[in-house]
């Protein structure tokens, strides 16, 4: 019921439902003052969040900063967190990644530099209706064309969000290893609901950021002024993210 009920509640507050639903308040209002300011309210809600400047202001406020690779200790565990790779795309012979490939990518480097010893993938399917190989296993399938030897690579298939993933984790390390000998892996945005799910089951551990969408502060007129696509398509991240952390709260799972 949480799971189905926070896809639909995350949703209804992403800026283009916002904005959509005020558009077609605006053609069906009869009162034209009313109508006006539910036209004035979405184009300005659009100005703002297409703003590549604003935008890169506030992710750059929520991501967990970076690590550079040889400040990063030794670990036994590297913890990669599914959420990217597409299902819906074929031929199904290979794997398709999203933006998010970082997280498997990086922990790559890490395991080929002797940074981390074994790699646990983790996550089922976040969709409501669930494919039949789970990202998991295909993101094990990467490891292993990359080099990552057989028996270095465990895989958590049964979660199908950050909660589930905290506590199927904590099963498989119980008594295999300390939370301290293990490196939290995921993307920069989601790196605060993700370190605190694992530390609400007993599990804080060092975070090791990746695909970041912020940038470095830019003053040109097309930053400023332009709108830009991807600074909207940043704002819908950064909604869904805040209300994955009030539903996580709510619910006693951070």
């Amino acid at each position: 019921m949480f799971f189905t009920l926070s896809k639909v509640l995350t949703f209804l507050v992403m800026p283009f439902t916002i904005v959509c639903v005020a558009l077609v308040l605006s053609l069906f209002v009869k009162k034209s003052i009313t109508k006006k300011r539910f036209l004035i309210f979405a184009i300005t809600l659009l100005i703002f969040c297409g703003n590549d400047f604003i935008t890169n202001e506030v992710m750059t406020w929520w991501e967990v900063p970076v690590t550079l690779m040889k400040d990063v200790k030794n670990y036994s565990w590297g913890i990669i967190l599914t959420g990217v790779t597409k299902y819906d795309t074929g031929p199904r012979d290979r794997v398709y990644f999203s933006a998010g490939a970082d997280r498997v990518t990086h922990a790559i480097q890490l395991y080929k530099m002797g940074k981390i010893k074994k790699i646990l993938v983790s996550g089922g399917s976040g969709r409501l209706n669930a494919p039949e190989r789970t990202e998991a296993n295909e993101i094990a399938d990467v490891l292993l064309l990359m080099g990552v030897p057989k028996e270095d690579i465990v895989i958590e298939d049964r979660s199908r969000n950050t909660h589930e993933s905290a506590v199927e984790v904590k099963k498989i390390l119980e008594g295999k290893s300390k939370p301290s000998d293990c490196l939290l892996i995921t993307s920069a945005f989601h790196m605060r609901r993700s370190a605190a799910c694992f530390a609400k089951v007993g599990l804080p551990m060092d975070c090791f950021s990746v695909d970041f969408h912020s940038h470095k502060r830019k003053f040109t007129l097309d930053v400023l002024l332009i709108p830009s696509e991807e600074a909207f398509h940043n704002w819908q991240i950064l909604a869904r993210e805040w209300m994955g952390m009030v539903a996580y709260k709510l619910a006693g799972y951070i």
